[in-house]
């Protein structure tokens, strides 16, 4: 394989990408987002969301875009503040996630049958035999209401399907010819896995995280709804719990708000992850 064929792939695999229209526009979403969530990192938006005022339930104006909630806080701001909540939670969550899954299913690929493969295993299939929400108020109660719990649970659980893919690919990966080479020469086990195997795993990687990023969302989300999420602050699944009561008293602009802003990231983010995989497929990128 020569060098400049790696690079090859991946250029047939970005032209395919562009001319997937549905996979540009999901990614001008989601860029859009991501500025959204950069300004609040960078103080320029949402850092008056928890600001009490004194008008209560009041309309859109130019004053309130969203309107206030039963407090009289701003709900736009909350909305804006609560993007950078997904965005942290996704990217800590997925990274860390799939970082995992890599490490351990490129060991167990490599290590096929061994005991070390057989005990991987072994926790993956513990891992997934566990109810997610049970698991998450066990790790929530060990850590004593932490606010990291809800990112130990979802790491703790996402990293299996990951390390799934990984050990498949690394158990066909490791008996190619450039592998063979490299034991030849006597490199190092580990320096075969981690420097010429697991780079090849690459795009398996890619939309892995992709996945984990909208999954974390989403969970946290239900977490948070139900009053095991996010903790210090706002996040579109506290917007929710909190409209319940709001929606009774025939005010909809938050649960509106926070419902139609998770469901466009999302549904970005799932036509990206498509388009993604479908860019990244090798039986098309190599056609």
């Amino acid at each position: 394989m020569s060098a400049d064929r790696p690079h090859s792939l991946w250029s047939r695999a970005a032209q395919r990408f562009v001319r997937d229209r549905a996979g540009m526009v999901s990614a001008v979403v989601v860029l859009g987002y991501f500025l959204v969530a950069l300004t609040v990192w960078l103080g320029l938006g949402g850092q008056d969301w928890g600001v009490l005022g004194s008008d209560s339930f009041a309309p859109v104006s130019a004053e309130h875009w969203f309107g206030t909630t039963r407090n009289g806080q701003d709900i736009f701001a909350r909305t804006v503040y609560s993007t950078r909540t997904a965005f942290e939670i996704g990217l800590v969550v997925a990274v860390s996630s799939v970082v995992l899954g890599a490490v351990f299913g490129a060991l167990s690929g490599f290590f096929a049958g061994s005991w070390l493969d057989e005990g991987i295993l072994w926790l993956k299939g513990v891992l997934d035999a566990i109810p997610f929400f049970l698991f998450v108020v066990a790790v929530a109660y060990s850590m004593q209401g932490h606010p990291l719990a809800m990112h130990v649970a979802m790491i703790a659980t996402f990293w299996t399907t990951t390390g799934r893919y990984v050990r498949g690919e690394v158990i066909k990966l490791k008996s190619m010819e450039f592998v063979e080479a490299a034991r030849a020469v006597g490199v190092p086990q580990g320096a075969i896995i981690f420097r010429h195997i697991l780079p090849n795993t690459s795009h398996i990687l890619l939309v892995q995280g992709t996945l984990v990023f909208v999954t974390a969302i989403k969970a946290e989300v239900i977490l948070s709804f139900l009053g095991l999420g996010v903790q210090d602050g706002v996040s579109w699944g506290l917007m929710i719990s909190q409209s319940t009561n709001e929606v009774t008293a025939g005010f909809f602009n938050n649960f509106i708000a926070a419902s139609l802003a998770m469901f466009v990231l999302v549904m970005a983010f799932n036509f990206f992850s498509d388009a993604l995989q479908d860019a990244l497929d090798p039986r098309k990128v190599s056609a």
